[in-house]
């Protein structure tokens, strides 16, 4: 039982951080969901509720993590996953610097940059390549059918988060697009964590 309620809480937890981002997005004055990345929702006086959201999915992830580890077809690939939940954590607690023209009257691309923004990019860098590294390791864990599945979800959520990664550095063409371009890299990332916890259940 303490095995399948650490599995299930990679099943809810991409759901329950994406609707908690979603909704905050969409109410928070001069936030273009499009542009603007989903960590620069933690800046303001409203930025308690994303900072909340990175702590309780850290925290949901870790156990996912742990469950993964005492049930799962492999232990690099569970400590993989435990360290995108101590990314997360990490994005919680040292705050991003705004970016791509938020909060409104901030530059597109403060300068210098402070250790706190610094400390939340190389911990979430770490998270996102401990991610995808994830999907290849996990890849070799199953079914033809989900090992093309992995790789594919690998080589995606690798490719859309340089993609954003760029535009938040103002790359032309890209910078009106980063805010989306994230989303679908980081729907990607928890789609491929709750059907692994699917498939952990199951199995």
């Amino acid at each position: 039982m303490l095995d399948r309620l650490l599995l299930g809480c990679g099943l809810v937890v991409g759901p329950l951080f994406t609707v908690a981002y979603l909704v905050e997005g969409a109410t928070r004055a001069g936030y273009r969901s499009l542009r603007h990345p989903v960590s620069s929702l933690a800046i303001g006086d409203r930025g308690w509720t994303q900072t909340t959201n990175f702590f309780v999915g850290g925290l949901l992830c870790l156990a996912f993590a742990v469950g993964l580890w005492r049930a799962g077809p492999s232990h690099w690939g569970a400590l993989l996953v435990g360290v995108w939940a101590i990314g997360l954590l990490c994005a919680g607690f040292f705050r991003t610097d705004p970016v791509s023209g938020f909060p409104p009257g901030t530059p597109d691309l403060p300068q210098p940059n402070t250790r706190q923004g610094v400390l939340h990019d190389l911990f979430s860098l770490a998270g996102f390549v401990a991610l995808a590294a994830a999907c290849f390791v996990f890849a070799w864990s199953g079914t033809r059918g989900w090992a093309i599945y992995s790789v594919a979800s690998g080589v995606l959520f690798a490719v859309t988060m340089v993609l954003a990664s760029a535009a938040f550095a103002q790359k032309e063409g890209l910078v009106d697009l980063g805010g989306l371009i994230q989303r679908v890299s980081v729907t990607i990332g928890w789609a491929w964590l709750a059907v692994l916890a699917v498939r952990t259940l199951g199995g």
